[in-house]
């Protein structure tokens, strides 16, 4: 029974981390996205 329960929990961390890296993966492209709008405006 134990060791069930530290699969489970063993689970629900790897799958915490994996979507905090797609979050931050998405997070990353946002602030590209923004710099380089940022940099487009300044050379107008």
């Amino acid at each position: 029974m134990m060791r069930w329960m530290k699969l489970l929990a063993l689970s629900l961390v790897m799958a915490s981390a994996l979507s905090a890296c797609n979050t931050f993966h998405g997070f990353g492209e946002d602030v590209q996205h923004l710099g380089g709008a940022i940099s487009h405006a300044a050379d107008k």
